[in-house]
């Protein structure tokens, strides 16, 4: 019976081992069969099956998976035949068809084009019904930015052959849909207009055909779902919770109605606020510059403006790699948030290396004189903003991106200084019509970065019913590679102001200047002008004033001035402001003799929006030396596009016993503007403003009960072709004789 047993045993052990064998045969080969368009070699570098190992069903899985995420199969098979005393491992392949053509079906309302460049896919690639689908949203989110929010895309894939097949994009595109309102509801804290502003997705109005507003785009409302809890979060209510929109269609679908629910929950204060970590700086240092304190509304906004501002001060000091966490504890018994930043403030780091690139004609030192960093230099994070200001107001580049980039290792930031060029020679030719001069007519031949040195040459010139302009300038900024400025200016110009002046005068000279930086911000000048007018077409009912100036006159002046300027953008400043004293003395030969001083000073604050306020003011004064008058060309005339909008040349100013207008020897004007975008992405804005000013003569005080008010708007434009503003000014105190409004335009710098 034991024997039995035991043979039992035996028979049971060979047979379990025999099975082993027969099931764990070793790889003596592996063969790939199908592929036609894959090499061999790119699929056997997925699999983890080889020769000289056993066979592994869990192996084989592994590679069937893994030889699939490659993505040009549409079928894996597996087969084993004997093989010199094991087994060869064949994997045979079914590879996806390509996509020959691509059409586009049932498209009126957007050209196929224009479709085509939101597809990525494109004839020869590989069919992938994922990748398809993909690009069947990328056609609806086009369409629904045009407004058809009921658009449908169908891919439809028709089989050409075994290799091949042909992809159709079937669109129905369906009425344009408006969004007609946007309905908040549970709100009880804070207003739907101050919801509704945080939002990109807006009503339907009527500039909407220039902002582009008024249509719904799924992933711009998934965006305002974050915005409006960040509205909450930045008031303290901790535990808001957002719905997902619920859209309805109007019966005739052409209307959409779009409804959002919040639930506010609690207000929370802030409770305790504490240091951790800070060793460069004391918690008194730190405390002084954080705006979230103690008892006041929590706010996600402050927070997140606290936490840059303690980075920018451990980067001001050379401490790139400097991080601070926030820990928080929410007590809802009390409805208080306690803080901890937790300050890891690295290691001190220097200037490492600074390449530019992407400047093809701007030569390097052009670009590398306007760093405020230098190699060696303790990093210093205020420096490198400045820097990216003082290369980007060079307008010489359509964008400017300075990227510092820390290496732990050497305890280095290198600098990478990236700069795309813009044309910045250009012949432009235009024309208009003003109140003033009727139609003009300007040219300009520009040159503003001469063989990519930075200098810069123009000659221009403006013919209009009023004004006759003929100009020719050459600027160096950096005289004989020294950071002194220097520039020569000739000019020729007709003025024929006789409906407000009762004389004509054309001018003619030549200028000199030379300019001097001091430090990141100032600046002084100093200019000498010679120049020759002639005061003509006096008519009999003119005043003594302009009688006595009549026929030609020379004068010889020397201008020196000082400027203050730390705006972001000269073009178009959000930040910062420009104050500057210019003075100009006259009587160094010639004939006129006189002197005149002219305060400016404008000042820019960034508003949430992207919005800007400004205010400016100018106070001039001017008088005549050794008996002599202020030439009449030089005397302050308020009214007009640059002085005070919405009333005609020199109207806020002085006139005679016979009403005709004079100028003043003493100005004063104020100018406050709110800039907001309009079309953010093509540098188009609008504009309110409301300006004071008037001009008095010698005998007269400056009086601000006889300054002179309007307001208006406008519309600004940074073109290619620069800067446009429309302004529209109403006068809100006409005197007889003057108009209620006036619009004006012009071509150039925005003052």
């Amino acid at each position: 019976m034991k024997n039995r047993t035991l043979l039992i045993v035996l028979i049971l052990t060979l047979s379990f081992g025999i099975a082993m064998a027969q099931e764990l045969p070793l790889i003596k080969a592996v063969e790939v069969r199908g592929n036609k368009k894959i090499e061999a070699d790119t699929i056997k570098a997925k699999i983890k099956s080889e020769v000289g190992k056993p066979l592994s069903e869990d192996t084989i899985r592994q590679d069937i998976k893994a030889i699939y995420k490659i993505g040009y199969f549409s079928d894996i098979k597996v087969e084993t035949e004997p093989f010199e005393g094991g087994v060869k491992l064949i994997y045979i392949v079914k590879e996806k068809p390509t996509i020959g053509r691509i059409e586009y079906h049932g498209n009126k309302k957007i050209d196929t084009d224009k479709i085509r460049g939101k597809v990525t896919i494109t004839p020869g690639a590989i069919y992938d019904m994922s990748l398809i689908q993909d690009n069947a949203d990328k056609i609806r989110e086009l369409y629904e930015g045009e407004g058809y929010y009921l658009v449908k895309v169908t891919p439809v894939i028709k089989t050409v052959s075994e290799d091949e097949v042909a992809l159709t994009f079937n669109i129905d595109e369906g009425p344009k849909v408006v969004i007609k309102k946007i309905t908040i509801e549970g709100n009880k804290r804070v207003s739907s207009s101050e919801i509704k502003k945080a939002m990109k997705t807006k009503e339907r109005w009527f500039l909407s055909f220039i902002t582009g507003s008024g249509y719904y785009k799924k992933d711009v409302m998934e965006d305002d779902i974050q915005r409006i809890k960040d509205v909450y979060l930045n008031k303290g209510f901790l535990h808001i919770a957002v719905s997902e929109p619920k859209l309805t269609l109007s019966p005739d679908k052409k209307d959409l109605y779009i409804t959002i629910a919040v639930s506010e929950g609690q207000q929370y204060r802030v409770g305790e606020v504490k240091l951790e970590g800070n060793k460069v700086f004391s918690t008194d240092e730190i405390m002084k510059k954080i705006k979230t304190k103690t008892g006041a509304i929590f706010s996600k906004e402050v927070l997140r403006k606290d936490v840059l501002d303690i980075l920018d001060m451990y980067s001001e000091k050379g401490y790139a790699t400097a991080n601070v966490s926030i820990l928080s504890n929410i007590d809802d018994a009390k409805r208080l948030i306690d803080l901890t930043l937790d300050i890891t403030e690295g290691d001190l780091y220097r200037v490492g290396r600074i390449e530019i690139t992407g400047n093809v004609r701007t030569r390097d030192k052009v670009i590398r004189r306007e760093m405020r960093l230098a190699e060696g230099d303790i990093y210093n994070s205020k420096l490198l903003k400045r820097s990216y200001e003082r290369i980007n107001n060079l307008n010489f580049f359509d964008s400017v991106d300075l990227a510092p980039k820390p290496e732990p290792e050497k305890k280095v930031v290198d600098i990478d200084v990236k700069v795309k060029e813009r044309p910045t020679g250009a012949i432009s030719v235009g024309g208009g019509y003003s109140s003033v001069d009727k139609f003009v007519v300007m040219g300009e031949i520009t040159q503003g970065n001469l063989f990519g040195t930075g200098k810069q040459l123009k000659l221009s010139g403006q013919i209009g019913g009023v004004t006759r302009t003929y100009r020719i300038s050459y600027i160096d900024p950096y005289f004989m590679d020294r950071p002194i400025s220097a520039s020569l200016t000739l000019y020729n110009e007709t003025n024929n102001y006789q409906q407000y002046t009762n004389y004509s005068w054309r001018s003619k000279g030549v200028e000199l200047a030379f300019g001097k930086r001091f430090g990141d911000y100032y600046s002084a000048n100093i200019a000498y002008n010679f120049d020759n007018t002639d005061i003509y077409n006096i008519t009999d009912t003119a005043s003594s004033l302009i009688k006595n100036q009549a026929g030609i006159r020379t004068t010889s002046s020397i201008s020196p001035s000082f400027i203050r300027d730390s705006r972001d953008n000269f073009l178009d400043p959000s930040r910062g402001s420009r104050n500057a004293i210019y003075t100009t003395v006259a009587g160094l030969g010639g004939s006129n003799k006189f002197y005149k001083i002219v305060l400016d000073s404008a000042w820019y604050f960034p508003l949430p929006g992207d919005t800007t306020f400004s205010a400016r003011g100018r106070l001039g004064f001017a008088s005549g030396l050794f008996g002599k008058e202020v030439p009449v060309n030089e005397r302050f005339y308020v009214g007009g596009l640059y002085t005070v909008r919405g009333l005609g040349y020199g109207e806020a100013g002085p006139r005679d016993s016979t009403g005709e207008i004079i100028g003043g020897t003493k100005e004063l004007i104020g100018n406050f503007e709110y800039v907001f975008p309009i079309v953010k992405e093509l540098k188009f804005k609008g504009v309110t403003f409301f300006d004071i000013g008037r001009a008095f003569d010698t005998a007269e005080k400056i009086e601000l009960s006889r300054l002179r008010y309007t307001a208006g708007v406008g519309l600004r434009w940074i073109s290619p072709m620069g800067p446009i503003r429309i302004e529209w000014g109403y006068n809100l105190r006409p005197q007889p004789g003057e108009g209620k409004s006036k619009i004006e335009f012009a071509f150039g710098t925005f003052f």
